[in-house]
Parts: C-alpha cells; structure tokens; sequence
C-alpha cells in the first residue's frame, strides 16, 4: 500500500514517513502527551529516522490540558517547518461562567463570587463587541510565556505573580451561540498568541460580573478543520501512515 508522506523499502517496511497530522486532542491531555504518543506509535512501527536517536514529531501551537480539539503535529522532516504554521489564525468554540473568577482564568483554579447580577443578551453581544478588532491583551499567568528563561505556570504556581505585559491581538469576530445564565457559550474567530481565558476575563470585567473559562474546544488553525482529525482513541502506526498529510 502506497501511504502519503510515506518512503518504503524494498522489503516494505516504512523507511521514513513524514508530514502533517491532525489530531482531536482530548481533556486532561498536555499537547507534549500526544506529541509522546504518536512518537512512540511511530517508533514502534519500526521507522528510520535517518540515525536520529528519537522520531522527530512537534506542534504548531499547544492547548491548555483541559482544553480540546485540534492540534497539528508536524512529522520527520516536517518538524523543521513548524515555524511556517505557528502564526495561524484559529477558531475556538468557548464557554464561560459568569458570576466568579478564577486564579488560573479556567476550571481548574480557586473560585471567588463575585457579582449575582444576570446581564441580558444584548448586554452579552455588546460587551463581545467592544473586543473585536485589533486589542491590547495581557496573557495570563497561567502560560507558557517564558519570564527570564522560566514559564510564566511556574513561577504563578509557586506564588511568584509573573508580571505580564499586554500585547496585540486581533479578534475577527465573536458570535454568541448560548445563554443560559450562568453559561455563557461563544464562537471566536482568533489571531495566533490571543488567549481565551484572558478574553472571558475581560468580558466579564466589561459586563462587571466577573468570569473564567469552563470550556474550550479549538476547531480550526488556518485551514486545517478539526472535522479532519482523528482522535486518541483511533490513533495507531496505520492510522497515523493514513491521515499524513503530505504538503
């Protein structure tokens, strides 16, 4: 069988196998975990990696480990064009809580009240408003930014308070899809390096209601669609020969 991305030696084992994969990245998953696995999968089918003591597989732009959804894997020698592909624009499906804040910005931090005041619908369409277009946004400390050579997550776990500059961002457009107070649920079309959960937090200062992150699921970056991803739980040595995307 002839596979994309694939070179095949005279025995027909796979020799090298290069290209792009998609992958529907599930909850609780750090991108470096799929990463890992679809290094192991390929090992285990037996690929020479031209003497490289481990297969090289990368991404082209992490996902929180709560988050879901699309993350794009560069294989074999695609790994040197990671750079062509990290500056993508993307689409995220959002949800949001209003009512509370959260230290880390999304579930998984400590919980403040902070208002019980349930804002209408078009107050909710036009506090999203006001963030289209090209903004200011200061990252939250719960990243990966690096701060003199440690990630920003770090020091905040340890208590450090990382202080973060605002840096642009271009938000194309925000479509509220859900309200169901106090659930807010949004459609938001990104420019690489904007942050959701810094978004939620923003809106929900605008509506003064406070916010944090409850959910998020990535479905584009550029034009690759999640809808042509696999997930976890397809993934095997075949699959991944399969789904290469040669480019």
């Amino acid at each position: 069988m002839s596979l994309a991305g694939a070179v095949h030696g005279l025995d027909g084992t796979i020799l090298l196998m290069n290209g792009i994969l998609l992958v529907d990245k599930p909850s609780g998953w750090t991108s470096f975990d799929v990463v890992n696995k679809v290094r192991r999968m390929a090992e285990t089918a037996g690929l020479n990696t031209t003497n490289k003591k481990r297969f090289p597989v990368g991404h082209t732009g992490t996902l929180d480990p709560l988050a879901t959804g699309l993350l794009v894997l560069m294989l074999g020698t695609y790994t040197k064009k990671v750079s062509e592909y990290t500056k993508l624009d993307k689409t995220y499906d959002a949800t949001m809580r209003l009512g509370q804040t959260s230290t880390t910005g999304d579930e998984e931090g400590e919980k403040a009240d902070v208002s019980d005041k349930r804002p209408t619908k078009e107050e909710i369409h036009i506090a999203m408003a006001r963030f289209e277009g090209d903004i200011m946004q200061t990252p939250p400390a719960f990243s990966a930014i690096k701060i003199n050579g440690q990630r920003a997550y770090k020091l905040a776990r340890e208590g450090k308070a990382p202080q973060l500059e605002p840096r642009p961002a271009h938000i194309e457009r925000i479509i509220l899809t859900k309200y169901d107070y106090p659930e807010v649920r949004f459609t938001v079309h990104v420019s690489s390096g904007t942050y959701i959960r810094s978004l939620v937090e923003d809106i929900g200062k605008q509506l003064g209601t406070g916010a944090y992150m409850s959910g998020l699921r990535r479905t584009r970056v550029g034009a690759f669609q999640l809808d042509n991803a696999i997930n976890m739980q397809e993934l095997s040595p075949e699959v991944i020969q399969e789904h290469l995307i040669p480019r």
